[in-house]
């Protein structure tokens, strides 16, 4: 296998999973409908930077030592269960609020590239599923005589630009959205809707399905 046939093979895979909704895509749907431009963007850029991590680790073979130790894997299981049902019953809860402020009055400390980074990264990181998937499948497409580090961020990388790619058009198409959520009922149903899948990833997540 060429590195030009391994590149194009490996877009084919991941092109396929980036496509797929899952919780990546309603963590960047929530965030662009809501206004939050700059936090939609630094989620992007976290859940991308979390994809580069994960690939120079599997190329390091330290991923392989997650995958072999099951006290190393469920230890982060349960930590990012934890965090995808706190992050998700956080939004549930701030639903059921009195007062909410209004469309266009969103806390402007909310909306950074930062925190949106910072929550991005963290999701992906604490996803071991990710990192299994990387020890499963990159070896495959790292020709022989490769240097294993330099292809592995190689492959990362074609992974990482068809996220955002993607993610490109999730964001354009909450903009379109966020028309529709005007009024704090509809913003609340979002919130609702995508706190309930988030949580609902991470009881996934902690019964190991």
């Amino acid at each position: 296998m060429t590195i030009s046939s391994s590149l194009w093979s490996f877009a084919l895979v991941v092109g396929l999973l980036t496509l797929t909704p899952g919780l990546d895509t309603a963590l960047i749907l929530r965030t662009a409908a809501l206004g939050r431009r700059r936090g939609a963007w630094g989620v992007v850029l976290g859940i991308q930077a979390g994809t580069l991590v994960w690939g120079a680790l599997t190329s390091l073979g330290v991923t392989a030592v997650l995958t072999a130790s099951h006290l190393a894997y469920e230890a982060l299981r349960w930590a990012g269960a934890a965090y995808l049902v706190w992050m998700g019953a956080r939004m549930l809860i701030g639903t059921f609020r009195r007062e909410e402020p209004g469309p266009d009055a969103a806390p402007v400390s909310e909306d950074t590239l930062t925190r949106g980074f910072r929550q991005g990264l963290t999701t992906n990181l604490l996803n071991p599923k990710v990192g299994a998937f990387y020890v499963a499948v990159l070896p495959q497409f790292i020709p022989a005589g490769a240097a294993p580090l330099a292809m592995g961020v190689l492959l990362a990388s074609v992974h990482a630009v068809l996220g955002l790619v993607w993610s490109t058009v999730l964001v354009a198409f909450a903009r379109v959205l966020r028309e529709r959520l005007r009024t704090t009922r509809a913003r609340r149903l979002l919130d609702r809707v995508t706190g309930t899948v988030i949580a609902a990833f991470g009881v996934r997540l902690a019964l190991g399905d």
